[in-house]
């Protein structure tokens, strides 16, 4: 009856050519008036359109001048999006209050890629997507060193939302700590038309600010690249207990150039990949293409979900737990998307850099058969995403208090989340960026179930809440910019010991805020919104009363199980619906 992300591999086996259609574009017009603006994922954490009255599509840096001075002189408010959308949060999202606000997409700012083979650097437009210029790069016989890895994002929407790979080594996984020169277009007086372009180098006081600004100082243009001379690399997988988990990934990303690990508790399983660079020389010619980031079919995808729903509504743990294992014993058999050629045939995997560091084959096929799991013009995966980092050292405690929760609630309450990949822990080293990480760090993602409906509670979700408030705010984990629901970022200016200094910048190019929305204040201030009923089911509020979950549907406001301080909406069918007050009911 159950079908897991295994059915997605299984028919790439038998199926030789899969056909997919692209990615919409993010910015949707209906012709009476305006235009919306989305996410990749078809729909913003609040739920609400974000509609925009003016767009432009510049095509060079001389036109994302002119645009920005035009918002300028006009008072507009301005933001940025890129080709495909991909900020969970609703940074890209001008200030609607007004509408008088002004978006720029740069899907059409994406030609510019200027290699310096001598001086190892590359000097590309903020629009151009990784793809593009990773393959440019490696045919040039060079290297770009660090990648996310999920490869349909823009470089300018990558370097200014922080996105990272893994790697403690050398200037780490963060691309951008690998920048060396960065143009910014900001608001100007009239005097110097209303908008000028700043060439900053490290040595530029207003350098570390830029690097990581989420597009509130200005629309970055072009940015200059370190490269390294191509090299390939050699990934193999370990699957074995996750047994001393805790006390092994500092020596794991430590002794592994490109190490990660991926945990799947409810397995009690641990996926630690060896992933160290070779000379170009080692045969070899292995590819990355991660399963969740391939083309599945689009009937597949939709029974996937179908399947999901099912089980969350019926409470049907054993259902879930079944997919988990068809998922983890299907990763194992394909290597999680290896390929020596065509096909896994054995460890290790040898390939060149570029063809090993990031992944996205669903983006790029044509057709009407399959698609991105996500996309959500199918109806297929739907989920949420949570990114916590740690400073190195304190990533053990939150292990601790993970597998403590797991074995107190039942190994089974996290099979939801082994569905999604499991907990994918990676490694990022210290950075000068103002609103970077300042020590080396410790990142885990991971997904989980996202009902229809804003008013649909998720059968395990007060697990996962907690999960979220042990890293955000017992364990004190910062998040990543572009990722996670509205609670992860409470108070997180606490977070940042430069947080001060990157506001000062502000001030100082974006004097009017022509940059700020309501949304990005919330965000990057860390604000609370309004309460209101059932804001706790999606993270828009941490709940204190029960209306802020669902106690007509079984879901009242209780304490966590490990972290008692935590507030979490759990499901609790013989709680008096007449009381707010919280209680331990498990």
């Amino acid at each position: 009856m159950y079908r897991s992300w295994w059915l997605l591999g299984a028919i790439h086996l038998l199926v030789s050519v899969v056909t997919a259609m692209l990615p919409q574009s993010p910015i949707q017009c209906d012709g009476t008036g305006g235009c919306n603006l989305f996410n990749s994922y078809g729909v913003w954490n609040d739920r609400k359109n974000c509609h925009v009255p003016n767009v432009t599509y510049p095509r060079t840096e001389n036109e994302l001048l002119r645009a920005v001075a035009y918002a300028n002189q006009n008072k507009l408010k301005l933001r940025v999006v890129s080709q495909f959308s991909h900020t969970i949060p609703k940074l890209a999202c001008p200030a609607t209050s007004t509408g008088n606000s002004l978006l720029i997409s740069t899907s059409s700012y994406d030609s510019g890629i200027e290699i310096d083979a001598a001086n190892l650097a590359v000097t590309v437009d903020g629009g151009v997507g990784l793809r593009k210029l990773i393959d440019t790069v490696e045919a040039a016989g060079l290297s770009l060193v660090a990648a996310p890895y999920w490869e349909g994002v823009s470089i300018g929407g990558l370097i200014s939302t922080g996105s990272h790979g893994s790697s403690w080594w050398g200037k780490g996984g963060s691309v951008h700590d690998h920048i060396v020169g960065l143009s910014l277009i900001v608001p100007a007086k009239q005097s110097e038309g209303y908008a000028k372009i700043l060439r900053l180098e490290p040595k530029d006081q207003l350098f570390n600010a830029a690097k990581v600004s989420m597009g509130l100082l200005g629309v970055i243009s072009k940015v200059k690249l370190l490269l390294e001379k191509g090299f390939k690399r050699s990934v193999s997988y370990d699957f074995t207990d996750d047994d001393q988990i805790e006390n092994k990934y500092m020596d794991h990303g430590k002794k592994y150039e490109f190490a990660d690990i991926t945990w799947y508790p409810s397995k009690h399983t641990a996926a630690y990949r060896y992933d160290n660079r070779v000379p170009l020389n080692i045969s070899g010619d292995g590819v990355y293409d991660f399963l969740g980031f391939q083309a599945n079919p689009i009937l597949v995808s939709k029974s996937v979900r179908a399947s999901e729903k099912v089980m969350d509504n019926g409470h049907n743990l054993s259902g879930k737990c079944i997919l988990a294992s068809s998922f983890l014993g299907y990763k194992k058999l394909v290597a999680n998307g290896l390929k020596n050629g065509l096909i896994f045939t054995g460890y290790p995997v040898i390939g060149n850099q570029g063809k090993m560091q990031t992944s996205g084959s669903c983006l790029y096929s044509t057709g009407k058969d399959s698609s991105c799991a996500w996309d959500p013009r199918i109806n297929g995966l739907f989920f949420y995403e949570t990114t916590a980092i740690f400073p190195a050292p304190k990533f053990r405690d939150f292990i601790l208090d993970v597998k403590k929760l797991r074995d107190l609630v039942k190994p089974e309450n996290f099979c939801g989340v082994d569905i999604y990949n499991g907990f994918l822990i990676r490694f990022i080293k210290a950075s000068e960026a103002y609103l970077g990480q300042p020590e080396e760090s410790v990142v885990v993602d991971f997904n989980y179930y996202r009902a229809d409906d804003a008013s649909t509670p998720r059968f395990d979700q007060d697990v996962w809440e907690e999960v979220e408030q042990l890293a955000f705010f017992k364990h004190g984990a910062k998040p990543h910019w572009a990722k996670n629901r509205n609670m992860a970022f409470l108070n997180v200016q606490s977070k940042y010991s430069k947080f001060t200094k990157f506001v000062g910048v502000k001030r100082q190019l974006d004097p009017q805020n022509m940059f700020s929305s309501e949304w990005s204040d919330e965000i990057v201030f860390g604000k609370e919104g309004a309460k209101s009923d059932g804001c706790g089911l999606e993270g828009m509020c941490i709940c204190s009363e029960d209306r802020h979950c669902s106690p007509g549907k079984g879901y009242f406001c209780k304490p966590g199980v490990v972290y008692e301080e935590a507030r979490v909406c759990r499901y609790s069918p013989s709680s008096n619906v007449e009381s707010d007050s919280p209680k331990t009911d498990l």
